[in-house]
């Protein structure tokens, strides 16, 4: 398996920003608009947020971040890979990262909303098997019969 580099990501190299927007492209066709909770490139560059980037050499292969949601809570947003690395481990290995920075910043509980379609039954998989359990929604989310959320404590 090939080992990734896993580093800040800069939202202003051009090929962050088109594997963003592919994954914006993405999440938007697998349900209603309403129920789709990606957030775009200009929606994260403002949050309070931490973003990654996963690079085979120069070539990006997957990103995702750690939002803060206050009282040791974060979440898990934007994880994606592109798609000439899926079921290469990028999607692990970003998520060890970004399992090992919540650690780091002093968070106790780290969740996620996912999709409920099929589209996502690897992501979900992926998630439990690394100790994420289905869970009520968190934050701001309201129930939604199109999104699973998921939790672990760290």
């Amino acid at each position: 398996m090939t080992a990734f580099r896993i580093v800040p990501g800069d939202f202003d190299d051009a090929r962050v920003a088109a594997l963003l927007a592919g994954h914006f492209a993405a999440m938007r066709s697998t349900g209603p608009e309403e129920s789709c909770h990606v957030m775009p490139l200009n929606a994260m560059r403002e949050a309070d947020l931490d973003f990654f980037a996963a690079w085979d050499g120069e070539t990006l292969a997957g990103v995702g971040a750690v939002k803060r949601l206050g009282g040791g809570h974060g979440e898990i947003k934007s994880m994606h890979t592109a798609a000439a690395y899926r079921r290469r481990g990028v999607g692990q290995a970003t998520l060890d990262h970004l399992v090992a920075h919540a650690v780091a910043l002093g968070l106790t509980r780290l969740s996620l909303e996912t999709g409920a379609g099929d589209f996502f039954v690897p992501a979900r998989a992926m998630y439990a098997r690394n100790g994420f359990s289905e869970c009520e929604p968190f934050g701001d989310y309201r129930p939604d019969p199109n999104s699973v959320f998921m939790t672990r404590a760290l």
